[in-house]
Parts: C-alpha cells; structure tokens; sequence
C-alpha cells in the first residue's frame, strides 16, 4: 500500500452555543481535513484545529506544514513501512503538532485498513465504550447554572466547568451550578492557565470548604511553570490535572517525574498525534499516574482518533470528548458512534471514517 497523494480540505460547523474559556471565545469548528490516497484505493483520514491560543498552530501554518513539508516527505512511501512513516512526520518539521497530528492519524487509519483491523484493536482494545463529560462554558453564574441543568437533563452526569475568566467570580460559578445539578453529578473544572500559584491554592481549598465537592481542577497555572503547578499539587484539596503543561512524552515524564501534577490530560493536537500519545500512556503505566484523553474543538475525525485511545489503554480513566456533541451538525460519514455522553468506538478498519459533507477541497 503505497501513498500517492494528499489532499487537503476545509470544513466549518456551527456550534450550539458558543464556547468560552478564560482564553477564548469561539462560534464554529473551522478544521483543516487531512486525505491521504494510497495505490490500493484506500483513503486515510485526519483533522487538524487551528488554535493559535494554546498551540500556536493557525490555518495556514497547518496547510503550510502539510503541503511543504509532511506531504512531500511520505508521499510514494509505502504504508507497511509504518514505524519509519510514522516518525519522518514528526522528524521532517519542528514543533507544527497539529498538522503532525492529522496526518499520524490518517496514517495509523490506514495502516488499520491494511490489516483490516480497528486501530482501537491494534493499541491494545481495552474496551468498546466510553463516557464523556461535557463543557460548561465561562458566563455569568445563572447563564452556567442553566447550561449545567440542560447538560444534565441530556443525560450528562459529568460536567466540565470553565473559570478563570474573572476569579473573583469563580467560586460564585461553581455555587450556582452545584446548586443547580445537586450532589449526584461530577464536576470538574477547567481554569485554562488563568490563576497564580497562590491564587490557585485559594480559590481551590475555599471550593472545597463550601462543599462544592470538586473532582479535580484543570490547569490552573501558566503552562510552562512547572513548579507553580507543583506548589498548587502540594497545597491544594483539589487534585491537578496538567492539560497545557503537556506538549511532549518528554513534558508528561517530567511532570510525572516531579510530582507537579496528579493526572496528566492526552491530547493529539498537542503531542503530535497518536504515535506520541501511546509514550504519554507508556510512561503513566510505569508512574501509576492515571490520564485524561481530552480534545480542542475538533469535528469527528480527530475525536474519533482520541477515542481509539480512549478504548485501546485502561490508564485513561477520564474522558473529555465533548467535541461532536458540541456541534450542531456532523458532516463526518462513520467512526464512532456519539449517543450525548456515551461513545461507542467503531469496529470497521482504520479509523472508520467513510467519507466527509461539504468538505472545500484546497486544491
């Protein structure tokens, strides 16, 4: 199976409602579509976000890194040879992880289809389904509260709440929506870099003071100050994840290394795709540190990657693949099967993927 061609191609879908972090405010998924075709007729799929907030990949810097670099590197290479494809594209351009990640899953989708096997089932095919949580996005506290009772009444029993936009206002968020959704739903929250070491310990240890029963905090400090997130593990009542922290295998081992956080999150546009994120789960194995597999605003092909991890490794005991359900439309043909918060992973070859609706080819 060898590879002939890759094309590129644009897609953009409108969001329910629009999605806000301390960092961000976004209205539609604008994704970048990877194609990869091969001598046999096969097609590997991929996708790619530009988000330049978190990391520094923006639409055409991901064209750019596919078209002039990756694409010319792989092309009339042959499938089988997957271990040597697989590390010239992280090898042939620096940094880029997002464009790196499209084409790695496409590839791991071929190379699935190869062998006729779901790359779920290649990994290690721990289990067929997941459950997800979903994202409450950063507003005023009653706005949230009515996002958290709807989100629950959709059958949602864990929810991922924004903060940082305005610290002051954080404590008063999480009051309105546990008051909201009650004791029985999980809630965790993501501070996307927002607060400073001390600030975080605060805020976090007043959360829990007033019963609002937190599961575990998200990145809460800048994502290079590895020690600042160290000093929040240490003091907080409210167990850390490191998210932004985590670019590399080599990010996760130090952070697994020092202490500086309690979980640390996976996500393929980060690392660079699924042949990095297999290390990040390798080296969590050894250290005992549970994962999270998490995604940006992805549309269904890169999610549908994330969750043939999800399912291939039990070290990934926490889901935040809320990415298609966010949308309000799928314009991706197969993959897994997304019910609200259970995802079941697709047994089909590959990946699963069949094909994409109004997709705007490049070329």
């Amino acid at each position: 199976m060898k590879i002939t061609d890759v094309r590129l191609g644009r897609i953009s879908v409108p969001l329910r409602v629009p999605f806000k972090t301390a960092l961000r405010s976004v209205s539609s998924v604008e994704d970048v579509i990877v194609e990869i075709y091969t001598d046999t007729g096969a097609v590997g799929y991929g996708e790619a976000p530009p988000t330049g907030v978190i990391t520094g990949d923006t639409t055409g810097a991901i064209i750019g890194a596919i078209q002039d670099h990756i694409a010319k590197t792989i092309i009339g290479r042959d499938v089988d040879d997957f271990e040597d494809v697989i590390q010239s594209v992280q090898k042939c351009i620096v940094k880029n992880t997002s464009a790196k990640a499209a084409v790695d899953m496409a590839l791991w989708d071929l190379y699935g289809q190869l062998y006729k096997i779901p790359v779920y089932k290649l990994m290690g095919g721990a289990r067929k389904q997941i459950i997800t949580d979903i994202t409450i996005s950063v507003n005023d506290p009653e706005e949230m509260a009515r996002d958290a009772i709807d989100a629950v009444r959709r059958g949602y029993d864990c929810l991922k709440v924004k903060v940082g936009a305005n610290p002051a206002l954080d404590v008063a968020r999480l009051s309105a929506v546990r008051e909201a959704v009650g004791d029985q739903v999980c809630i965790r929250i993501d501070a996307n870099q927002a607060w400073q070491p001390k600030e975080a310990v605060r805020i976090l240890n007043q959360m829990q003071e007033k019963g609002l029963a937190i599961e575990f905090v998200e990145q809460p400090v800048k994502a290079h100050d590895f020690e600042g997130m160290k000093y929040v593990t240490e003091r907080s009542y409210v167990p850390v994840l490191a998210d932004e922290s985590v670019f590399s295998p080599e990010d996760a081992l130090k952070i697994m290394q020092m202490g500086a956080a309690d979980l640390v999150n996976i996500k393929l546009m980060k690392c660079g795709g699924l042949y990095n994120a297999l290390k990040i789960v390798s080296a969590a194995e050894i250290y005992g540190v549970e994962c999270m597999i998490g995604c940006m605003l992805e549309a269904k092909i890169s999610v549908n990657a994330a969750v043939e991890l999800a399912c291939a490794k039990k070290i990934i005991t926490k889901i935040d693949l809320d990415g298609p359900v966010l949308c309000s439309e799928d314009p991706i043909i197969g993959g897994a099967l997304f019910e609200e918060q259970k995802i079941t992973v697709s047994d089909a070859p590959g990946l699963g993927i069949r094909g994409v609706n109004g997709l705007q080819y490049l070329d």
